[in-house]
């Protein structure tokens, strides 16, 4: 709705255009008036209401206006001082704004926010202060961010899907106070592409260290919120990993990530030969086929192993969870052969991690990450250009599973 240019005028006049937008100038009266305007029209409607009952109930004593109250509210941007209309009988309950609220809509979201993006409860009550000239006690801030964990909790125990086409699974380290110390703790990622081709972080889990016994629960977990089958895991090299995905999941396709493989194979090469080896081993994982790669490996195994037997012997013992991604086209082979996807992730989710030291308590790492994936997974697009090109070939490789396919 269009305001006409005669009030626009009328407000405008003598008004220094400086301070305008400040929050003791026009748009800061204009807030105020309208805010008291609104509760001076919900106080009519409330003695209207009254003598309606009055008459009848046949009550002779009337309900009738009774002064002003201040009140202090705060809003996305500053402090409020709003006088709240009374009534005789005190009956009045105004919806702008509740008997016992003292912030308007879109505050919490202000302090959720930054506490999102890494800053401590100091630092948001000073930049508040600073910003907005709002006193807000660490009290306040805390209670807030606290009401998050019923979110996370609520987050971390949906439903799931029944299929996913590719899991990834990772975890970091975070320094967590235990008992008067400070401990750092393995928080565990999974991250799935839908049959959308869409990511979707599936949750959250702590413990002391990362191992194989405790994914066997998270993949446990993930079962029983309802995800009945994923066509690829790509996991890192943790011994034992594969194994408790095969014992959750038997029909899952293990991929071992290509990255770590590479990583774990040049800690034997001598860093001035590194490069070298690296684009050796590149010509195995970058060949066309099953068959070209095997013959890359193998003559890599002649060029290397007299001076590093241990690369190719890696290569060799885990090589029927090397090969998995050879059978897509080379347009989501990268997305398959590599946990890039969540390590990139997990990336940024350190730098947040880093600005806040530690942690005291479990619940506060687990809010902030949770906030911190969540404003992340609002930049995600598809992984992929041609998500239909692989869920044909995923229909080819898993006929049994098209049911599945043709539901999503």
């Amino acid at each position: 709705m269009a305001i006409r240019k005669e009030i626009l005028d009328e407000l405008l006049k003598d008004k220094d255009p400086k301070t305008m937008f400040f929050s003791e100038g026009l748009l800061g009266e204009l807030k105020k008036a309208l805010a008291e305007r609104v509760l001076n029209a919900e106080m009519d409607h409330h003695l209207a209401d009254s003598m309606q009952d009055e008459v009848s109930e046949g009550d002779k004593a009337a309900n009738h206006r009774n002064g002003y109250s201040k009140k202090t509210v705060l809003t996305e941007n500053e402090a409020l001082e709003l006088s709240i209309p009374r009534d005789r009988r005190g009956s009045f309950e105004p919806q702008l704004i509740a008997k016992y609220q003292r912030r308007f809509p879109g505050f919490d979201d202000k302090i959720i926010s930054m506490y999102s993006r890494g800053m401590t409860t100091r630092e948001i009550e000073g930049h508040l202060k600073e910003m907005y000239g709002v006193d807000v006690s660490a009290a306040l801030i805390s209670s807030v961010t606290e009401a998050v964990m019923e979110e996370v909790k609520a987050w971390q125990n949906r439903p799931l899907e029944e299929t996913y086409a590719i899991l990834y699974l990772d975890a970091l380290r975070v320094k967590i106070r235990d008992g008067g110390h400070v401990q750092n703790k393995a928080i565990y990622v999974a991250i799935a592409v839908n049959m959308q081709g869409n990511k979707e972080v599936l949750g959250l889990w702590a413990a002391e260290n990362e191992g194989a016994k405790f994914w066997l629960q998270i993949l446990t977990d993930l079962q029983n919120r309802g995800a009945k089958d994923f066509f690829i895991a790509c996991v890192d090299g943790l011994k034992g990993f594969p194994e408790a995905i095969e014992s959750v999941y038997p029909r899952t396709e293990v991929q071992l990530c290509i990255v770590h493989l590479v990583r774990a194979s040049l800690t034997y090469v001598n860093w001035k030969q590194r490069k070298e080896v690296a684009g050796d081993l590149r010509l195995i994982y970058q060949a066309g086929t099953v068959t070209e790669a095997e013959m890359q490996r193998d003559t890599f195994a002649r060029k290397w192993d007299a001076t590093y037997p241990m690369v190719s012997q890696i290569w060799r013992r885990n090589w029927e969870r090397v090969i998995p991604f050879f059978a897509y086209p080379g347009e989501i082979r990268r997305v398959i052969y590599t946990t890039n996807t969540i390590e990139s992730l997990n990336m940024s989710l350190r730098k947040i991690i880093k600005m806040r030291g530690s942690f005291p308590n479990e619940d506060a790492a687990m809010k902030l990450l949770y906030l911190a994936l969540r404003n992340a997974s609002k930049k995600w697009t598809m992984p992929v250009q041609n998500w239909s090109g692989a869920l044909n070939r995923f229909s080819i490789l898993w006929p049994d599973w098209m049911p599945a396919l043709d539901r999503a």
